[in-house]
Order: C-alpha cells, then structure tokens, then sequence
C-alpha cells in the first residue's frame, strides 16, 4: 500500500494513541516542537498526508520570504489547501489572537481552511467566510472530552475529503441548517407569529385564534438537524466533469421503468419489515459510560424512564445526561443511527445504520423487480 492510500483507516487507532499520550503529558509544558512530533504529524498521516513528501505536506510554510511561517501547509496539486497551526499541549486555544493570526494569513495566501491545534483540542475554521473571526469556526472536538466526536470532525481534514471538497460542502449544509432553525424559531419566540396562528385557525375548526396563540405560547420546540458527515452531493462529485455541468447527455431511461423511491426511513419502517423485533435493546460506550436504549413495539426508544420519538433524539439526551448540553441547547446534535448499536443475527454488534441500509436495499430491489412482475401480471393480448 503506497504511502498516504490508507485515508482514515488508520484514523481510530491513531487518535487512542495521541489521546493516551496527550494524557499522559498533560501538566508537563511539553512545548510546541514536541507537540508536533508526538501528537500532530501522527494524526497527519493516519488522515492520509504524506508528511515525508514536501510536494504534499510543507513545515514552516511561507508564502513570501518575508512572512510568518505556518506550521503546516498541506498541499494538493503543490498548492495549499489546508494550514495547520499548532500550539503546545497545555495553551489556551481561545486565546484570539492564534485564531485571527492565522485566519488573517489564509485569507491572503487564497487558502479557504485552517485547523488550530494544541496536540489534543482541534478548532477548524472557514477562513473565507465573510463573518467574525468567532463565526468562521466550523468545527471543535477535543480528543479527551469526545474521541467519536473528534475522529468524525478530524475525517473531514483526510487527503481524500479534501481533494472532495467536503468541508466546502459541508460548511453550506450548516449554513443552510442554521438558517432553517432560526427562522423555524421565530415562529414561536418572542411570541407566536401571527402567520402561525392563522394558518393553524385554517387547519383548525373548532379552536380560535386566541386558544391557539395560547397554546403556542405554552409550546418549547426542539429541532432535530444531526450534524452532516458527508455532503448530499457526494456521489454527484464522481460522475464525470462535463455530466455535472450537462455537457454530457444522458441516455434515456427505458419506457415505464420506475424511479427508484427515496425514502426517510424510520423505525416503524423497520418494524413493518421485521427488521427490528421489538423490543430491540440498544447500546453505546461513550466517555467510558456504558449507555442503553431500547426500542419499544410502537416505534419509539426509551432511555431509562424517558421516551422518545427518534434514535437522534434519545442519543443527543443519553450524551447529555453524561456530559452536559452545548450553550443555547438542551442535548448536543447527534445523529442516532451510527450512535447506537444493536446485536446482529450473527452475534455482532452494529451501529443501527445497517439496518437502515437493508430496508433501502430492499426497498431498491423490490423497486427494479416492479417492472417484471408488472410484465408477468399483463392480461393476454387478445386475437
């Protein structure tokens, strides 16, 4: 295997071990230089990056000779496309000046992503963005607080996802998903919109406008938006450059055969197909906690003796209840179908996900045999 073609296999066992050691250390003012060797450039090249190859990876970058230089420049066609600051173990990564320092030197140098990195806690920031320095961090995790957390944040600076573009990609989906909340939010607070009310009075015979701005009023919402790990264009991306653009035409599809159905899948959609045989116990090692859940017959998952109406939910209150809630929020956003595991037919166990994709896959193939069995079902042509 060439060096670098791992990607992010490496990755979990790569972080264990810088997780361990910054641990280890901590408290000991091991300084910048031994922070590199010990517990960044590891995390470099388990994400891919070739850090022997100074076509891919360059210390002590320097646009100009007159410049600062950058810890780490890691190049993509010999070009920055990702800064890495590091910071010795122990300092204090909110300190403003490392973040706008290094912003302020991306935006000149035409590079979109920075990471800031004390060996343990890793800040990711969109140097491009046309907000406050405080706004353009996209993503933080710290190793010793959430190591799930921080390999899923990490995975997005691999070679691979940055020769994809996904940070780019993802940063819109978060935009979007931020934008979608607030004015989702503001029907409701300060005060139920008048729009809200009206509609609803439409929906609603039997109540006034009143009772329902009342009851509105009464209202807390929550809003489920799990934090995307992988852009929706994804596979888009793949497909050749001028298909994307539609220079390339597409052969049409055959007379009467079907689209395949996209579908948001739940867990009465598992139960219905006797995926799941209630009640399906659930579990999650998180900071050393040993979790549990349990999926009831009506679709629903309990954790200890509260219940909820999805996995996301159920999981972001069970890390809550160990951790805390981010500010401004009642359980942090966590998708539920790769938090929680179940045991497989075979003794294993896995993450929920993997019943989600064997009723898609069904699904896609009852949707391909539906033209076969439209065709054996005809009437016999008469005469």
């Amino acid at each position: 295997m060439a060096p670098g073609e791992e990607g992010t296999d490496l990755l979990p066992s790569a972080l264990r071990t810088v997780a361990d050691r910054a641990e280890q250390h901590r408290g000991q003012k091991i300084g910048e230089q031994n922070t590199k060797a010990a517990l960044v450039e590891p995390v470099l090249r388990a994400l891919g990056w070739e850090t022997e190859n100074v076509d891919e990876v360059r210390r002590e970058y320097k646009r100009r000779p007159q410049d600062k230089p950058v810890d780490y420049a890691l190049m993509l066609n010999r070009e920055p496309a990702l800064f890495v600051e590091a910071k010795g173990l122990d300092e204090d990564l909110a300190d403003r000046r490392w973040a706008s320092q290094i912003i302020s030197y991306a935006s000149v140098a035409g590079v979109a992503w920075v990471a800031l990195t004390d060996g343990d806690e890793y800040r990711i920031y969109n140097a491009h963005a046309p907000v406050p320095v405080e706004d353009k961090l996209f993503r933080r995790a710290r190793l010793s607080k959430d190591f799930s957390e921080a390999q899923e944040s990490l995975s997005l600076l691999s070679k691979e996802r940055m020769i994809e573009n996904t940070l780019a990609e993802l940063w819109k989906a978060d935009r979007i998903d931020r934008q979608v909340r607030e004015a989702v939010e503001s029907l409701f607070v300060p005060e139920p919109s008048p729009w809200l009310v009206r509609r609803l009075a439409q929906l609603i015979d039997d109540l006034t406008q009143g009772e329902i701005r009342t009851a509105l009023s009464r209202t807390r919402i929550t809003l489920d938006i799990p934090a995307a790990t992988r852009p929706l264009s994804h596979r888009a991306r793949r497909e050749p450059e001028g298909r994307q653009r539609g220079l390339i035409r597409r052969e049409p599809k055959p007379e009467g055969r079907p689209k395949p159905r996209r579908v948001g899948v739940t867990l009465l959609d598992l139960l219905g197909a006797d995926l799941i045989k209630p009640p399906l116990d659930l579990t999650k090692t998180y900071l050393d906690r040993e979790l549990r859940a349990r999926v009831r017959t009506d679709g629903r998952v309990q954790v200890g003796d509260e219940v909820f109406d999805s996995l996301s939910v159920a999981a972001g209150v069970a890390r809550a209840a160990v951790r805390g809630a981010p500010p401004g929020r009642k359980y942090p956003q966590t998708n539920g179908w790769t938090f929680w595991r179940f045991r497989d037919d075979d003794g294993e166990w896995k993450e929920m996900d993997v019943l989600r994709q064997r009723y898609l896959e069904r699904e896609t193939r009852s949707a391909a045999m539906s033209p076969v069995v439209s065709e054996f079902g005809k009437e016999p042509a008469s005469g």
